[in-house]
């Protein structure tokens, strides 16, 4: 009995500041991006959900679109991946500095959804819609913070 032996390639990884910087912009643009579409489809489907259960989403005597969910939703996730490679870029506490201004982003974009509406349960279904779509983008996105 002969014994073989085999090689297998082993692929070394630099992990060097340059590789990693190189390397996280591709992810968090991939991760804004995946985890934008879904919280969007997330937030308009439970909108579609608390709309056909008779609270009504109109404002002024129009009513939001329930595209209009998926968009402003999928913005939010924008601006937070923005916010974010900025951070990476220039703080030097990027996860804590992005944790407290999307906390207060969030609560700023909360305002209008408790001012306008008349009815409560529709200001109630409004802000929960907020906080569903930033609890699903921030930690996503707070993963990606550089330090």
């Amino acid at each position: 009995m002969t014994a073989t032996t085999s090689t297998i390639p082993t692929t070394t990884v630099d992990s060097s500041a340059s590789t990693v910087s190189s390397t996280r912009p591709a992810s968090l643009r991939r991760t804004t991006l995946a985890y934008g579409l879904g919280a969007a489809g997330l937030t308009t489907a439970a909108a579609a959900a608390v709309h056909s259960a008779g609270v009504s989403f109109a404002i002024d005597g129009k009513m939001i679109p329930l595209a209009g969910f998926a968009q402003m939703t999928f913005l939010g996730a924008l601006i937070g991946g923005v916010l974010l490679a900025v951070l990476n870029r220039w703080s030097h506490a990027p996860r804590r500095r992005f944790m407290q201004t999307a906390v207060v982003l969030t609560a700023v974009s909360c305002v209008p959804s408790v001012g306008m509406p008349p009815e409560v349960a529709s200001k109630v279904a409004l802000v929960a819609l907020h906080l569903l779509a930033a609890v699903i983008i921030v930690p996503a996105l707070a993963r990606h913070a550089t330090h």
